[in-house]
């Protein structure tokens, strides 16, 4: 193997490290934004439609971060050191959307599963392009679809109904956008 195809490897392995340190950021910071919310919600509305809503979501994100704690593990991965940070960040959001009320709630969350689509639709174009890890490409499908079915769910919720939608949506997304990249380096 050249020098080149060695340098191009680790160009590549770097690149999927930083894919899958970041998705699991990702899906760590949504389990606690869920968290969050529940808090809120099951405090005082304990059987309101809301809480089983936000349930079967936590429930798929919990999947979702099982999955990448796996491929954390196999791969080798250092996840981020933000990840305390988020956490807290997470939780608050959600508490604080949740506080807020329930429109403001799925705000919240369509904002975020609006930025996650587009995040993994730009892994799987690159994973597609570089014609690997055909395995995390499907993973990675399979959890934007789920991902947009709860953005759908928070708009069919009325989540634009919320006072002051575009800019609590517009925090949000920029949030989610600023710890996309600073999850993928540090």
């Amino acid at each position: 193997m050249s020098s080149a195809d060695l340098a191009g490897n680790a160009v590549i392995k770097r690149r999927l490290h930083e894919m899958i340190r970041v998705d699991h950021a990702g899906e760590s910071g949504a389990v606690r934004i869920y968290e969050g919310q529940l808090a809120v919600f099951r405090a005082a509305k304990p059987r309101a439609k809301i809480v089983q809503d936000l349930e079967h979501m936590a429930e798929d994100e919990e999947i979702h971060l099982d999955a990448f704690n796996k491929v954390v593990t196999e791969e080798g991965v250092r996840p981020t050191l933000m990840n305390p940070i988020w956490g807290a960040a997470g939780f608050a959001m959600g508490a604080v959307t949740a506080l807020m009320g329930e429109k403001a709630a799925h705000a919240c969350t369509a904002a975020v599963e609006e930025v996650i689509d587009e995040h993994y639709q730009a892994q799987i174009r690159e994973l597609d392009q570089e014609g690997a890890e055909p395995e995390l490409r499907d993973m990675v499908e399979k959890f934007r679809l789920e991902e947009i079915e709860h953005k759908e769910k928070a708009i069919a919720e009325g989540a634009e109904e919320t006072p002051g939608y575009p800019v609590l949506s517009g925090a949000i997304k920029a949030a989610c956008r600023l710890a996309i990249r600073v999850s993928e380096k540090i």
